[in-house]
């Protein structure tokens, strides 16, 4: 295959583009109180155990050449019952079962942040959310240096390889700084009571929790894009020694009563996340495994947001989602949809998810927010092609604070690999949604995304790619090389045949 990533660059005079890139560990601590005279200690939910400690004159040969028990006979203490065991057994399950409603007010942490972001921006606005927990739960201070905190959060992407690969490198580069602490403390450099605590949230801790807490002693808390309202409990298991996972997916959690701290500060933009997670399952995507099913924030939250950030003074919010063109808000006029009807997909346009409620669609979002908002400027990001009936397309012609910027991933252009792909469209299908764009909005941008190497991809099929970059002119485009992710459909059921230097060559 000739012509690839660079072939593609070049036909549309671009360089590369890129993108900046609970299971809870149960606690048995079954102590014996004649082995330690040490205080206990208890975290939230736990309860404490009454020890009686030994006669002075009672002793023990533990010792670096002693690992059994004297053979004198020994009347013990009276301990713990068996119901005590029970009950705080009972208690932790209890716990468990709902992490996520820990009362903040007793979890009473302070320290510095650092963080990094990588990847898409959906995971910017998920480290903003992550900022206000944390606030809420005592860490109010953010520092640009990572020698200089307590807590290092790394917000990470799966999307390909080359992503988790840069993860891996500023995770060793945080190691490094955990074992310079203790030098430091030996030497009097540092007076911090503990090393830094590392933090690894998003796709990427989803994918590989298992790998990552084995890392060495790399990581101390790995965090699902699902779970973050659990942070504050988890750095208790780190302060207990143990390591803190949560990496449950969620059917309904899009924290949307939750006020994101802005990262950029006095900006006159802003993230708003209307909807997560993805139904439509494409054979090259680990998105659905790592951030779950498709829900939507009720559109009144979504409403309220975007009024503090105008009175905030921002003039231009861009609404997010992974695919926020499929934003559906079930709890307001709520209707049944009978099974295997398409609810107004672009024509030509298939999706494996058939839709059970339909409330109000993404076009009855941004006729709310461009009407109340006239003043403001919305753009939205990243949308699917099956999800641009033509109301949404009128609307945007009609209202002058949208912006005329469409993007539209493509991925392909041969129709045989867009079936491989799973993507529910054919190339005919997609030129004809372009033409209908043109011709409704004329003035309008149009961007996209391309995978260049795809399982079986031949010469003639990423021609197709070519000539369809060619016939509909894109302003800009995204272009990747194919990075095989495990538990995709193209992981089970293809082979990665494309040789990487084809991918990449010039």
């Amino acid at each position: 295959m000739a012509s690839t990533l660079s072939s593609l660059s070049s036909v549309l005079g671009q360089p590369h583009c890129g993108l900046r890139l609970k299971k809870l560990h149960s606690r048995c601590r079954l102590s014996l109180g004649f082995l330690s005279p040490l205080k206990p200690q208890a975290s939230v939910g736990s309860c404490f155990h009454h020890r009686v400690p030994l006669p002075l004159k009672t002793t023990f040969p533990f010792g670096p050449s002693s690992r059994s028990f004297s053979q004198k006979s020994i009347c013990l203490p009276e301990g713990p019952f068996l119901q005590h065991f029970i009950a705080q057994a009972a208690l932790t399950a209890s716990s468990e079962a709902q992490p996520d409603q820990l009362p903040a007010s007793k979890v009473t942490l302070s320290g510095r942040i650092y963080h990094e972001t990588y990847g898409c921006q959906m995971n910017i606005n998920d480290m903003e959310i992550v900022l206000s927990i944390m606030k809420n739960a005592g860490y109010s201070e953010v520092v640009d240096d990572p020698e200089s905190a307590e807590l290092i959060f790394i917000n990470t992407c799966a999307i390909r390889d080359n992503a988790e690969q840069r993860v891996w490198q500023r995770l060793n580069y945080f190691w490094f700084l955990k074992r310079e602490w203790k030098s430091n403390v030996k030497i009097g450099r540092s007076n911090s009571l503990h090393p830094p605590k590392v933090v690894v949230l998003g796709c990427m801790a989803e994918r590989l929790k298992d790998k990552i807490l084995d890392a060495d002693k790399m990581v101390d808390v790995v965090c699902g894009p699902d779970a973050y309202r659990d942070l504050p409990r988890l750095l208790e298991e780190v302060d207990y020694g143990q390591k803190g996972i949560n990496t449950l997916l969620s059917l309904e959690e899009t924290y949307a009563d939750i006020n994101p701290v802005r990262i950029s500060k006095n900006s006159v933009t802003a993230f708003v996340s209307v909807m997560r997670g993805c139904n439509n399952m494409c054979s090259f995507c680990i998105v659905p495994f790592t951030r779950g099913r498709e829900r939507s924030r009720p559109v009144e939250s979504i409403v309220k947001e975007v009024e503090e950030l105008w009175k905030e003074g921002v003039k231009e919010v861009t609404l997010l989602g992974q695919n926020v063109n499929s934003y559906n808000d079930a709890c307001v006029d709520e209707k049944e949809v009978e099974p295997g009807i398409n609810w107004r997909h672009s024509e030509g346009f298939s999706s494996m998810c058939k839709v059970k409620k339909m409330g109000l669609r993404f076009s009855d979002l941004l006729n709310r927010l461009s009407s109340e908002f006239p003043e403001m400027r919305f753009r939205y990001t990243s949308p699917h092609p099956k999800d641009f009936p033509d109301e949404l397309l009128y609307l945007m012609r009609d209202r002058h604070n949208i912006c005329k910027c469409i993007h539209l991933p493509a991925q392909t252009g041969n129709s045989k690999v867009l079936e491989r792909m799973r993507r529910g469209y054919t190339r005919e299908a997609y030129l004809d949604l372009v033409q209908k764009m043109r011709r409704i909005i004329p003035d309008a941008g149009i961007t996209s995304d391309f995978i260049c190497g795809f399982c079986g991809e031949t010469e003639e099929e990423h021609a197709d790619t070519l000539s369809l970059i060619k016939i509909v002119g894109y302003d800009m485009a995204y272009m990747f090389a194919y990075s095989m992710r495990e538990k995709t459909h193209a992981h089970r059921n293809y082979i990665d045949d494309v040789p990487e230097e084809i991918k990449q060559s010039s």
